[in-house]
């Protein structure tokens, strides 16, 4: 089942990011950790799934968003990762 989200992924904490749009995101995720396809995520080691957000539309939602992170600095991508995290902690207490 295809299913479009942006997603980022990262080297290491506080390391370097990316951001990509995919409608599959096991079989990308298993590319980049994998380094089958060459290019930015191989070359500075993002392997981390660190963040992903769902659509409903590849076109219209996911590649739109993707460019709106995209836009931002590195304090404004890093803020929807830090907001999960966030959720994840109360959910656990």
């Amino acid at each position: 089942m295809k299913q479009p989200c942006v997603y980022i992924m990262a080297s290491k904490r506080h390391g370097t990011l990316y951001t990509g749009v995919t409608s599959n995101l096991p079989r990308r995720a298993f590319e980049h950790r994998e380094e089958l396809i060459k290019g930015f995520t191989a070359k500075y080691g993002c392997k981390i799934l660190v963040w992903y957000e769902l659509h409903e539309t590849m076109m219209i939602e996911a590649i739109a968003r993707e460019k709106q992170i995209k836009a931002g600095n590195r304090r404004w991508r890093e803020a929807p990762v830090i907001a999960s995290q966030r959720v994840a902690r109360k959910r656990a207490r």
